[in-house]
């Protein structure tokens, strides 16, 4: 079997040939983006897609920033307050949240809880994005 290529983001696992099951709560702990966001753990990196089981802390937040590449967030556990393009959004456990590659967006935990997701990004850029000052 050959081996994985080298992942993009650092720390993140690269899925290789025959990897098919990941458990997510063993991958290693990364943060997600650590120049804008405190969400931290799992990323798992294919050949075209980027997933990750991450928690944001709450009263924490990502700042404003953007990517050239979409992504979808499924919310597992808490309350995700968020901007996404100019609009404010809360979403809870359940909602999948679309974000447009390109659209400026910040958002986080709100003061109960912990926010729990899923993320989903095509791997056309990167995991991190670009903090927007």
């Amino acid at each position: 079997m050959t081996s994985a290529p080298a992942a993009r983001t650092f720390g993140a696992m690269r899925a290789g040939p025959g990897d098919y099951p990941f458990d997510l709560g063993a991958v290693q702990t990364i943060m997600g983006c650590p120049a804008y966001s405190t969400a931290y753990r799992a990323c798992v990196e294919g050949d075209r897609m980027i997933v990750r089981l991450m928690r944001k802390p709450s009263d924490t937040c990502a700042e404003p920033h953007c990517h050239p590449n979409e992504q979808r967030i499924h919310l597992v556990e808490g309350t995700f307050r968020s901007t996404i393009g100019g609009k404010t959004i809360e979403a809870t456990p359940g909602a999948v949240i679309y974000i447009p590659a390109d659209a400026v967006h910040s958002g986080g935990a709100t003061s109960d809880c912990d926010f729990v997701f899923f993320a989903v990004k095509d791997d056309s850029h990167s995991l991190h994005g670009i903090k927007v000052s």
